[in-house]
């Protein structure tokens, strides 16, 4: 299989070597499995003869485009929450053309992180439901709306196309090609032998709400403020209404306008923001935490948890446990991404 990743200014260059070293290890098994010859043939190219430096100043040797591939791979580039990324996709038309008339030959394509951005300019996300990193999903939704953007996804297949999650996502870009190309066998032993997770399938128990960019309103701020003040207690509709002078109606309509969810969906992620810091700061037992956050019943918990974050509770803890702290913790409300959000904080003594 010919595989070309597209080296270009700007561009990260662990996104590509990471991707291709992954091959290289799955070459080996491979040849060791009884393969005649290697089964990828990986290039890094550029869409001119311009030499290419990746982010940091890096120099990159990647060839020119000179022949066909059965897949291209775009790797992200250097990119904040606050930057407009307008300017730099402008510079890269170059490759956003070389993208679309490479789609147009029948060339797989696939993204990781961000490069989704350059297959949105190509046009090539339209209709097709995609990923990238879960920081910069809801902006890749902005700029190309007719893409279903899927933020809390890892890896994205939908027909000739792949995007997937940020920097790391590459390893797993290259599991799922030596999976798809080579079976199971090979692309297991690949991952043991790199140490790569063989199983990941979502980026949310990655998430840190408080990155995200916030988009809310003013009252959608309060109401958010209010849910989370009152994050122990049953969620009731009329009361949350009422506390802002209005319709049961008008708070969802109000609500749903600026935020895109229900003031219970709200409540519910931020009762698992509450449980996630919990379990990485505490050694509380589930039950005691279910009900630290506003459910008596620590199984319907589970459930949501698992829905939400894609990962058990026990996983979670046994994953991302901090150092053990002092003393327990209890639910107090903190200032995030402009909304008031749910935190463990430690009793004072």
């Amino acid at each position: 299989m010919r595989i070309g990743i597209l080296a270009y200014e700007g561009c990260l260059a662990a996104e590509i070597f990471l991707f291709s070293d992954m091959l290289l290890v799955a070459n080996r098994v491979a040849r060791q499995a009884g393969a005649a010859q290697d089964p990828f043939a990986v290039s890094v190219i550029a869409a001119s003869a311009t030499p290419v430096r990746a982010a940091g100043g890096f120099p990159i040797g990647a060839e020119p485009w000179h022949h066909d591939f059965d897949r291209l791979v775009v790797p992200g580039f250097e990119l904040v929450p606050s930057e407009d990324p307008e300017a730099r996709l402008r510079a890269w038309r170059r490759e956003t053309e070389f993208l679309g008339a490479a789609a147009a030959r029948g060339t797989e394509l696939a993204s990781v992180c961000v490069g989704a951005f350059l297959l949105g300019e190509a046009g090539l996300l339209d209709g097709r439901r995609c990923t990238t990193s879960w920081l910069f999903a809801a902006e890749l939704a902005r700029r190309y709306p007719a893409a279903t953007v899927q933020g809390d996804s890892l890896v994205m297949h939908d027909g000739p196309i792949t995007t997937t999650a940020a920097f790391s996502a590459a390893l797993d870009l290259a599991t799922a090609v030596t999976r798809a190309h080579l079976g199971d066998g090979v692309a297991r032993a690949t991952a043991r032998i790199t140490l790569v997770a063989e199983n990941r399938t979502s980026q949310a128990p990655y998430m840190v709400d408080a990155m995200l960019p916030n988009g809310h309103g003013p009252f959608s701020e309060e109401v958010g403020r209010w849910l989370v003040e009152h994050l122990t207690e049953p969620y009731d509709l009329a009361r949350l209404a009422g506390a802002f002078h209005v319709s049961t109606r008008t708070m969802l309509r109000r609500f749903r306008a600026e935020t895109g969810q229900s003031p219970l969906a709200f409540l519910r992620r931020s009762r698992v923001r509450a449980a996630k810091s919990l379990l990485e700061t505490t050694d509380r037992p589930l039950a005691q935490i279910a009900e630290l956050v506003g459910y008596q019943d620590a199984g319907t918990f589970r459930r949501l948890f698992l829905e939400q974050v894609g990962m058990s509770t026990a996983e979670y803890r046994r994953q991302f446990r901090a150092a053990p702290s002092a003393g327990g913790g209890e639910i107090a409300p903190e200032r995030g991404d402009g909304a008031t959000r749910a935190t463990a904080r430690s009793p004072k003594h």
